[in-house]
């Protein structure tokens, strides 16, 4: 594995790319001209709503993010530009034999991103991440807050 919140539109922090068009036979998805898609890869978006969530404790940024199936060398930690955390994977897809009949197919495969711009207070460079029973957990310690010190002013009179 490597170092890399349920997306909301109005999200400050999420930078995923949101397209209104997914899934329409006219839209990004299809090649249309007049729409080009964000990613020559067509497995791209049969993944990319990789579920995470982003909580704040009193000591570091959580997240968590769904990934089952995968294995930890199947998943990316980075964080860019010194303030953007991205998870990145990918889970491909099962092998067809020719005798093989498929009945249903409903598991996703193809690749997933999400980045996150961390707050300033983000320690970056002591980014930790785990993965148990195909849960992600990146933690990313804060900067201590520094309380102001108080001094004692003597009243003279």
């Amino acid at each position: 594995m490597s170092l890399i919140r349920r997306s909301n539109v109005f999200d400050p922090f999420s930078l995923d790319l949101w397209d209104p068009f997914q899934g329409f036979p006219f839209g990004s998805g299809s090649g249309s001209s007049l729409f080009p898609r964000i990613s020559s890869d067509s497995d791209t978006a049969a993944f990319a709503g990789a579920r995470i969530d982003w909580k704040e404790t009193p000591e570091a940024h959580v997240f968590k993010a769904d990934v089952p199936g995968l294995k930890k060398e199947e998943v990316k930690v980075e964080v860019e530009d010194g303030n953007v955390l991205q998870i990145s994977g990918e889970r491909s897809k099962e092998q067809e034999e020719k005798n093989d009949k498929w009945h249903r197919v409903e598991r996703s495969s193809g690749k997933f991103m999400r980045r996150f711009r961390l707050p300033e207070n983000a320690k970056t460079e002591q980014v930790k991440a785990s993965m148990e029973n195909g849960v992600l957990t990146v933690t990313v310690p804060k900067e201590e807050v520094k309380k102001p010190e108080v001094k004692p002013v003597q009243i003279t009179g």
